[in-house]
């Protein structure tokens, strides 16, 4: 039976990334019902609500999801989808696959990593208030079991793909009670795994770490603002946000994503690079136990990486949406 997933284009080049990705899929054998929803600014125009309702019944309707970028309107009062997502649907896990491609000129060699990011609290709680005029007070809020349940997602990745390190990221000398917290739990999870040799690393030595050599590191897990700054600092590493696959796990949801913007500069013009979504697809073609779709789809994007053949100019190439999806279609094999 065909699987129903909720496909969200967003807005700006996700109509036409999505697109790419809709038929590298189908030329894989991917056997998925897309269902339509909206979301950013087409959801605005029609709903008046970036994030609304109804996308986000479709998605605890059918548990799985794959979005492109989207647009919140700043400063129309609208709370980020990205957090609202997460939040509503307690998408606790985002998980950021990290490794060299090849035909890719980056600094570095052999990176294969995993940022792994609570996804839910911190900073991003959005529990903030102004106390005097001048003065905004934000509250970074930690949980016991947000904590302990972001680390076990973290072992429980490694021992599932054999990864030998889970390194936890912290600044437990300047926030002894919140971090101290995250550390603590981190330390007693830790001690259930044996089998997978844990670190501890304070966020300004790992950002100078990463920079130095990233292959030393193998799962990486922190708290929500950490993570969102290391997991776009790690894509850096293997070329951007344009190669890299996203992923936002719950207990009972899922949604893949695309990380990068949405480009409106050259929205429409056919030239975007479609190979973070068509990632993100095979991510979710994983979830759902399409194994060897997904490998399919992922040797395939390797495959063109390496021949350079139809790339787009943000990869070096002369080619654009269209001839990086034929090229990426051709390799499927």
């Amino acid at each position: 039976m065909s699987t129903p997933v909720v496909l969200i284009p967003g807005d700006g080049i996700g109509p036409e990334v999505t697109v790419a990705m809709k038929e590298v899929l189908a030329a894989a054998g991917a056997d998925v019902t897309w269902v339509e929803s909206l979301a950013g600014l087409p959801a605005v125009e029609r709903f008046g609500d970036p994030l609304p309702n109804e996308t986000l019944d479709q998605v605890r309707r059918y548990r799985v999801a794959l979005k492109g970028p989207c647009t919140t309107p700043i400063g129309k009062g609208f709370r980020s989808i990205n957090v609202k997502m997460r939040q509503d649907l307690d998408l606790y896990a985002s998980v950021r696959p990290v490794a060299t491609l090849p035909g890719v000129n980056v600094p570095y060699d052999n990176v294969d990593l995993v940022v792994v990011r609570e996804n839910t609290e911190g900073l991003y709680s959005g529990q903030e208030h102004i106390v005097v005029p001048g003065i905004v007070e934000s509250l970074r809020i930690v949980t016991r079991t947000a904590c302990e349940r972001i680390v076990r997602y973290a072992f429980e990745l490694a021992r599932r793909q054999g990864r030998e390190s889970v390194t936890f990221c912290h600044k437990a000398d300047v926030m002894p009670l919140s971090d101290g917290l995250f550390l603590s739990v981190a330390r007693e999870v830790a001690d259930e795994y044996p089998f997978v040799r844990f670190g501890e690393i304070h966020v300004d030595r790992l950002c100078m770490a990463l920079a130095q050599d990233p292959s030393r590191y193998d799962v990486l897990v922190m708290e929500n603002l950490f993570g969102d700054v290391l997991s776009d600092l790690c894509a850096g590493l293997v070329g951007g946000l344009g190669l890299v696959p996203g992923a936002n796990i719950g207990v009972r949801y899922a949604v893949f994503e695309a990380v990068h913007g949405t480009a409106p500069d050259i929205a429409g013009k056919g030239v975007a690079n479609p190979i973070a979504l068509i990632l993100s697809a095979a991510l979710m073609l994983e979830h759902i136990g399409q194994l060897k779709i997904a490998t399919k789809v992922q040797h395939a994007v390797r495959e063109t990486l390496r021949n350079r053949v139809g790339l787009t100019r943000d990869l070096g190439g002369e080619g654009n949406t269209a001839t990086i999806t034929k090229a990426i279609v051709s390799n499927l094999g």
